[in-house]
């Protein structure tokens, strides 16, 4: 099977990500990897209050992943699965899409601010030419009913 991996974080633009994603897996019979990165720089305190630190993080993506994946099963039948990993972002979405051959497309949101589409559109970007495989960036600002149509 198929997957589209979407990444997970607190932008705007992930909304569009997420939707694009669980449509074109409903539409082709494919499935959805959720992909959450804790960066490391939010443990960098004694060790006690690191560990808390980490679960405290590991529970607000949970949390977060269970409002999408509600959706995704509700309206679209998709059984998401949730990925969580730790570090700086690129190299852990390349480091993922390495390990699991059954990722197809990679779904990003891009931002509608005047800054560009954000920093991990633009990261990712410099590297697809080395991808094994094709990068799907989502306009932030799409419509759910042109989302609908294109998907």
């Amino acid at each position: 099977m198929r997957k589209f991996l979407v990444v997970l974080d607190d932008s705007r633009e992930c909304l569009n990500a997420m939707r694009f994603a669980a449509m074109r897996a409903a539409h082709t019979g494919g499935g959805v990897a959720i992909l959450s990165i804790i960066p490391p720089d939010e443990f960098n305190h004694w060790i006690g209050v690191g560990e808390v630190m980490r679960e405290e993080a590991r529970e607000r993506i949970h949390a977060h992943f269970e409002v999408f994946a509600k959706w995704m099963r509700d309206k679209q039948g998709v059984e998401p699965e949730l990925v969580i990993r730790e570090g700086e972002p690129v190299p852990e979405i390349i480091a993922h899409i390495q390990e699991d051959p059954e990722i197809g497309v990679l779904v990003l949101g891009a931002g509608t601010d005047k800054k560009g589409p954000g920093p991990l559109v633009s990261q990712m970007s410099r590297s697809s030419g080395s991808l094994p495989i094709p990068i799907t960036i989502v306009p932030g600002d799409l419509s759910k009913e042109k989302l609908e149509a294109i998907t």
